[in-house]
């Protein structure tokens, strides 16, 4: 088992040795599972965590919605695509591709959910970033805000989860709380918790890996 101690000075260590970039770095956790059956799908983990501490940078989120819900997704900061920006979608593959690679996070207004799963699903399925629906009334805002602090917790061809725990910027108590709130979820949706966890690394993007389990 790991506890929030023993993540402070690996996350010390991956930032110190880390060369200073043009860019703010995040910083990842890879979790190495075992004993699970990839091709069962209720064995599969794929579910969205939120950090208590968020990110450390903003997420591109865009919405798919008209009138009042897309002025309200606008002035919180999303990309906004309309019914008829998804007719051009429909007609152009590369640039339906450009948004599912610029965009972390995808939410859809619920009428137009069929429309978005026709044009979009084929480009949003394969990484993981389906639209989720919008109800009638909800706080847009909201939503977005919440996506921002969240990140993706998915096992895709093998029992491996990468996902982020904040930027190199934060302070390392806050990067080791957001790498035990999804350790902790991990565990939770494993039959034997701890037990099945193999290793677990932290990191910066583009440095060297430190292993802070076992």
């Amino acid at each position: 088992m790991l506890r929030k101690e023993d993540l402070i000075e690996p996350l010390e260590k991956v930032v110190e040795y880390s060369p200073p970039r043009r860019f703010l770095e995040s910083v990842d956790m890879i979790i190495n599972v075992t004993g699970v059956d990839l091709s069962d799908p209720s064995q599969r983990i794929d579910k969205e965590v939120v950090l208590p501490h968020g990110r450390g940078k903003p997420v591109k989120v865009c919405v798919i919605a008209e009138g009042e819900m897309a002025r309200q997704a606008e002035e919180a900061g999303a990309t906004v695509v309309t019914r008829e920006d998804l007719q051009r979608l429909a007609e152009n593959k590369r640039e339906a591709k450009k948004l599912a690679r610029r965009h972390d996070f995808f939410y859809a207004q619920a009428d137009l959910m069929p429309e978005v799963g026709r044009v979009l699903g084929p480009v949003l399925g394969p990484r993981g970033k389906m639209a989720k629906p919008i109800p009638p009334n909800a706080d847009v805002k909201a939503i977005i805000e919440r996506a921002h602090r969240t990140a993706r917790v998915k096992m895709r061809d093998q029992p491996v989860i990468h996902t982020v725990i904040g930027a190199r910027n934060m302070e390392p108590e806050q990067l080791a709380e957001n790498a035990m709130t999804i350790l902790n979820e991990v565990v939770s949706e494993l039959d034997k918790g701890w037990a099945q966890i193999d290793s677990v690394f932290v990191k910066t993007t583009m440095g060297p890996s430190e292993r802070v389990y076992p």
